[in-house]
């Protein structure tokens, strides 16, 4: 994380507040989105780097413009990419979201990747980005590193029941169940199935005292998400936007219909 010279609150001093925060998921790579998040008002953006580009050029101007904004910004990373998550931090990430933790190992191997030795295994530079282009002490640095929030993703059966483990695991901060992957690794049951498998590690994640992030397609969901003791509440903006670009189409369709009905 960049050294914050506003007194502007992190992500983690927020959470441990007790606020909920509002963010969007981002797969297509625009600065403009980023700063209409902040412009909006929204708490942090995510920039996907699993499902989406991951070029960290672009990632750059992204938080560039989030910085502009007083935004701040995770960023998903693929499967065991310590290298990746070294360059997002480095590039002044607020945070890296692990997909596909299925152990407790996984765990400490993510917490590894995102923190400073003795903890983690991220390698020290001040001269990035994250540190002023080297403008700021090694102590100042390290302090500003303590805020990295490391959120585990849990998208599995397997993870599902290893979650008591993975949740208490040092340096975890925050959990997110990925739906999608955990329902194509269950075989396609039934809702209730994947609803009951959430609400036990989202229960184990609260037992812990670690946060909640969870995946909302809309407002009535982002508040329901609320209620249910998210403290990440996070739009999938695709779904958003796409949501969005059918309503807009809908009177054209239906005034194109009557037209050819008429």
């Amino acid at each position: 994380m960049t050294v914050v010279t506003t007194g502007r609150r992190s992500l983690k001093q927020r959470l441990a507040a007790g606020e909920c925060l509002y963010g969007a998921l981002l797969r297509l790579p625009s600065e403009t989105l980023v700063e209409m998040a902040g412009v909006a008002g929204l708490d942090y953006v995510v920039i996907d780097c699993e499902h989406g580009p991951a070029d960290t050029t672009a990632l750059q101007h992204h938080l560039t413009a989030a910085a502009a904004q007083g935004i701040d910004v995770l960023v998903r990373v693929g499967s065991a990419e310590p290298a990746l998550a070294l360059r997002c931090l480095d590039l002044g990430a607020a945070g890296i979201i692990h997909p596909h933790i299925d152990s407790a190992e996984d765990a400490q191997r993510a917490v590894a990747a995102d923190r400073y030795p003795p903890v983690g295994e991220r390698g020290f530079a001040t001269y990035s980005r994250a540190g002023r282009f080297g403008t700021v002490t090694p102590a100042e640095h390290l302090a500003a590193s303590e805020e990295t929030l490391v959120v585990a993703m849990i998208e599995t059966a397997q993870a599902c029941a290893a979650a008591d483990e993975i949740v208490v695991t040092e340096g975890i901060d925050a959990v997110l169940v990925g739906p999608a992957d955990l329902t194509v690794d269950c075989g396609f049951p039934g809702t209730d199935t994947i609803d009951k498998l959430i609400a036990a590690t989202h229960g184990a994640a609260h037992d812990a005292g670690r946060a909640v992030m969870s995946i909302v397609p809309d407002t009535a969901a982002a508040r329901a998400a609320e209620q249910a003791g998210a403290q990440l509440v996070l739009y999938n903006m695709a779904q958003v936007l796409m949501d969005t670009f059918r309503s807009l189409a809908a009177p054209h369709a239906g005034a194109e219909a009557a037209k050819h009905n008429s």
